[in-house]
């Protein structure tokens, strides 16, 4: 849990600290960035990775199989930058950022490529070539995405998600499905977010479903319907495109926005100067929790 505790003698009301003296804050933090988007018209196409995902809670996993990262000093009255990465329409998802912490945007999932890099990687699409490879994920921030290992119906694999690799399209043909995130419960209750997205499908009836945590679901054979984009503020991969009649109904689904959520002791308060954030401030067990769903700027404690 966070602790707050002071390094020297200060003045400060209710702390002992003077303005800008360095203290010693254990502040819980999750920043998970944008996902990826898929691609403008593509023969099943692969599911776009998850926006990466970075959390120092204490027993919980950040992304990519990695271990819970170490907690940050601060400053009283002091400018930090925190980012709300948006969700990719087409390409890579934008980076979320808290002081030093950046995730990493999750990758597109292509059509007849590999997938692109990312904090979660997109899938590979096969569109009737087999053996194009998932995109890597980052360390510490997600998975690869899943690759297209059949050239049968143009299907594509699964995007990455923070805690699971894409899914391969299987020996059918059909869509992989997207890699799951992972469980945090920074906000006091359990939450699962930076799930990928689901492979399409363009000649067959199979897709990839979205993986647990706001991925979104392939496009389907024989429907106007684009893949499924990924859900707001969880950094979800976009399910990847059919490619189905029309340009505009082979779209893969757009990536969600990503998140950055602090907590911290009650005895702080949070005030964005300038503005340009869009967030909310609840209590949470004795401390105070902030969750910050748009923009970008500069905050402090105070």
């Amino acid at each position: 849990m966070p602790l707050l505790s002071t390094r020297g003698a200060g003045s400060a009301k209710g702390f002992g600290l003077t303005s800008g003296e360095k203290i010693s804050l254990d502040i819980n933090y999750l920043v998970i960035a944008g996902g990826g988007g898929g691609q403008d018209y593509a023969n099943g196409q692969g599911g776009s990775g998850a926006g990466g995902y970075r959390s120092n809670v204490t027993g919980e996993p950040s992304g990519g199989g990695g271990s819970a990262e170490s907690s940050i000093t601060i400053s009283l009255a002091t400018n930090y930058t925190v980012t709300v990465g948006a969700g990719a329409g087409t390409g890579n998802g934008s980076n979320s950022v808290f002081s030093t912490i950046t995730s990493t945007g999750g990758g597109q999932g292509t059509g007849d490529s590999a997938g692109a890099s990312g904090g979660s990687g997109g899938g590979g699409s096969s569109n009737g070539n087999a053996n194009r490879p998932g995109g890597a994920g980052t360390a510490n921030q997600g998975f690869a995405g899943g690759n297209a290992t059949s050239a049968a119906n143009a299907a594509g694999g699964g995007g990455g998600g923070a805690g699971a690799v894409g899914v391969a399209t299987n020996v059918a043909g059909g869509g992989g499905n997207g890699g799951d995130g992972v469980a945090s419960t920074i906000t006091g209750s359990s939450v699962t977010r930076a799930g990928g997205g689901g492979g399409g499908n363009h000649f067959g009836p199979v897709v990839g479903a979205g993986g647990t945590g706001g991925g979104g679901a392939g496009g389907p054979y024989g429907s106007s319907a684009p893949g499924v984009s990924g859900t707001a503020n969880t950094g979800g991969g976009g399910g990847g495109g059919s490619g189905q009649t029309t340009v505009a109904s082979g779209y893969g689904g757009a990536g969600g926005s990503g998140v950055v959520i602090l907590k911290y002791s009650n005895r702080l308060t949070i005030s964005n100067p300038g503005g340009g954030l869009t967030s909310s401030t609840s209590p949470a067990g004795g401390f105070s929790v902030t969750t910050f769903t748009a923009g970008t700027g500069n905050i402090q404690f105070n």
